[in-house]
């Protein structure tokens, strides 16, 4: 991919076990992190979800609704412990493997309006890329200029980093293969969808926003379609993949062929 930007996004269900509050898959994100180093990507910035670790306090303490009493300030507290928890263990899995990283916090130059992002200072990152280091980061507690605090989700901050960095690709690491045409842990007969466009994508993201609200804390994969699109819209190509399967992760950023979902505006 040469010296193009990639931003790939962890999901929670990858590296943590949804199953069982705060118990990371170390042995998947160990893996990961040697593919990731294998691919010998130019300039990564890597994203991950929160999956045991932050969606169980969040959801207790209803931080993605805004700030409504003091006990949720504990919870903000928590949630953000618990993520800097798991930001921690795959800083160290990726420090064992020599990859470059290093954490950031995206509550400390990201604000938001309504859930959505209203200011964002990149500086710090660009120069990061610029020494070739990976800047770490997750779904975050930030504040809010209407809400006091809200839910910054992986997802949302995934897509926007790539459009304010120009970047040439999005790898969305999911616990399925794909975008299907109906829920494949549900729907045994459910199909991939190898290739959609950004007109797809809209279409399908805009027929189940209750669902993609209520199902999750931070949406599943309506809510993650959704997020993307004004990514595919400036032109950054989106590859949906499993990222608990060896070596669809590598393929991805070494721009090779693999088993998922791609997504370009007007493919």
């Amino acid at each position: 991919m040469g010296d193009q930007l990639i931003v790939l996004k962890l999901g929670g269900s990858v590296i943590t076990d949804k199953k069982r509050e705060f118990v990371a898959r170390n042995d998947t994100i160990s893996r990961i992190m040697k593919e990731i180093g294998a691919s010998r990507v130019n300039r990564l910035i890597i994203v991950h979800g929160g999956g045991s670790y932050g969606h169980p306090l969040a959801k207790q303490y209803r931080l993605s609704e805004g700030h409504r009493n003091q006990t949720q300030i504990l919870g903000l507290v928590k949630t953000r412990q618990s993520m800097m928890d798991l930001n921690k263990i795959l800083l160290d899995s990726a420090i064992k493997n020599h990859l470059p990283c290093v954490s950031v916090q995206p509550s400390a130059f990201i604000r938001t309006k309504g859930g959505r992002i209203e200011e964002v200072n990149l500086e710090i990152i660009k120069s990061l890329l610029d020494l070739h280091a990976i800047p770490l980061m997750f779904g975050d507690v930030v504040l809010d200029s209407q809400l006091g605090f809200t839910i910054l989700s992986g997802d949302q901050l995934t897509a926007r980093l790539a459009i304010e960095l120009c970047a040439s690709q999005i790898v969305l690491a999911t616990d399925v293969d794909g975008v299907f045409d109906s829920d494949p842990k549900e729907n045994p007969k459910a199909s991939l969808i190898a290739r959609m466009t950004g007109q797809d994508l809209g279409e399908l993201a805009g027929e189940d926003e209750k669902d993609a609200r209520t199902i999750d804390v931070t949406g599943k994969m309506i809510g993650k379609m959704r997020e993307v699109i004004p990514a595919v819209q400036k032109g950054v190509r989106v590859i949906v993949l499993n990222g608990l399967v060896d070596g669809r992760i590598s393929a991805a950023l070494r721009g090779g062929g693999t088993l998922g979902t791609v997504i370009e505006d007007g493919a």
